[in-house]
């Protein structure tokens, strides 16, 4: 499959997704992305013929188990360029994954006064477990905001930034805004700092290349669900000398390496930070969910992400009294199209387009301070995927330029 966008390839790449049909336009992928058929086959299978409690059992099948999960771990370093698979950590979603950074790293190495710096367009998931490490250890929670357009510029960072900085926290794509923020620049300058650099790459991942060693963040999350996988199944990789120092985020089963009456040993990364039974089926799915992404290649996802933004964008922009968020320039919203109509509620109009099996987001988008910062309480989302079609499109434009009419508006 070329590089390009082609409606003719629209079938045959729809026919890999079972859920996926002419009647219903799911344009939600930001919130979550629909699954191939061979990632759904891959988990059956793993429960099928492989299940059983992988790292504990010497018999058979817990090793087959073993060996699968393992080799899962082993597909995700490679995919995002980690090497070493003892960087990767297997977590619930990006949002358990923050969690531990925030936990086991945050509030050992943080002090009174330290400063965490995060971006204005954050997603709640990390923002708010740095506004509770700043609570616990006594930093200072700062932000550096974007301009109107959604960008962050280099100037704006520097002038965030301090030498008081330990840890600075931000998206490499907006769930709001589709902005790609210049992670590998600003990584930089934290580093210069003596700061640590966080990265969700909850909606870049699925969407565009990522090298983690390239970038050279020191913590990277990402979620299995939002890239075809099964949900429940999450990613942190982090730098082995910072994952070494911090200690386990979760106490119990599997990831002790002795037990005594009252102390304990724990195992070496990544299993200490893996406590209880993992979901292996999951993370079975996730490299399966890898492997679909490799075959299509991301120059066919970018390219038909590319140009699908860029027929929705200029048909959205010729809708009278609809204002699309951030930027007006669609390569910067990367299938996020974030938009107000005057006069409807976020709510309405997410109601009125299911009624006609269109499937948008409404509402805050775990953004609030974003959207007080573009000075809205909510807003419409539609989010694309490389399956996605024009027709869908269509749909989309030809219900959102009715609804004024529909709530009694004279236009």
């Amino acid at each position: 499959m070329s590089g390009v966008y082609n409606k003719a390839d629209d079938a045959k790449i729809r026919s890999a997704f079972p859920i996926l049909n002419d009647e219903t336009a799911y344009l939600d992928n930001a919130a979550t992305t629909q699954k191939p058929e061979c990632v759904i086959k891959a988990v059956e299978e793993y429960y099928r013929s492989l299940n059983a409690n992988p790292l504990r059992g010497l018999y058979k099948l817990s090793v087959a188990a073993t060996e699968a999960y393992e080799g899962a771990r082993k597909t995700v370093a490679d995919f995002i360029g980690a090497g070493d698979s003892d960087q990767i950590i297997f977590t619930r979603n990006t949002t358990e994954s923050l969690n531990l950074v925030a936990y086991s790293y945050a509030r050992n190495f943080l002090h009174e006064g330290d400063e965490i710096l995060i971006s204005i367009m954050e997603h709640h998931s990390n923002m708010i477990p740095w506004q509770q490490a700043a609570k616990a250890t006594g930093a200072v929670l700062k932000y550096v905001d974007c301009d109107k357009q959604g960008k962050i510029s280099r100037e704006a960072f520097e002038a965030a930034i301090t030498d008081k900085t330990k840890i600075v926290a931000m998206t490499e794509l907006s769930n709001v805004l589709g902005t790609v923020n210049d992670v590998k620049t600003f990584a930089a300058i934290a580093h210069e700092h003596g700061a640590i650099f966080v990265c969700d790459g909850a909606q870049s991942v699925p969407h565009i290349p990522v090298n983690v060693t390239d970038l050279d963040v020191d913590f990277m999350a990402f979620s299995g669900h939002k890239m075809y996988s099964p949900m429940g199944i999450g990613v942190l990789y982090g730098k082995k000398d910072l994952l070494e120092k911090m200690p386990p985020f979760l106490f119990g089963g599997e990831m002790i390496d002795s037990v005594s009456r009252f102390d304990a040993k724990f195992s070496e990364i990544p299993h200490k930070f893996e406590g209880g039974t993992v979901n292996a089926g999951g993370a079975v799915g996730l490299e399966a969910a890898i492997r679909y992404i490799q075959n299509i290649g991301f120059d066919t996802i970018e390219a038909r992400e590319k140009a699908l933004t860029q027929i929705a964008m200029d048909k959205l922009k010729a809708v009278p009294h609809l204002h699309i968020l951030g930027s007006d320039k669609p390569e910067d919203h990367h299938g996020i199209l974030t938009f107000t109509i005057d006069g409807v509620h976020p709510h309405d109009v997410a109601y009125i387009l299911d009624s006609q099996n269109v499937d948008i987001r409404a509402g805050h988008h775990c953004a609030q301070p974003l959207m007080r910062h573009f000075d809205v309480f909510s807003t419409s989302r539609a989010s694309l995927s490389f399956y996605n079609t024009e027709d869908e499109i269509d749909r989309l434009v030809d219900a959102v330029s009715k609804l004024r009419g529909e709530m009694g508006f004279k236009d």
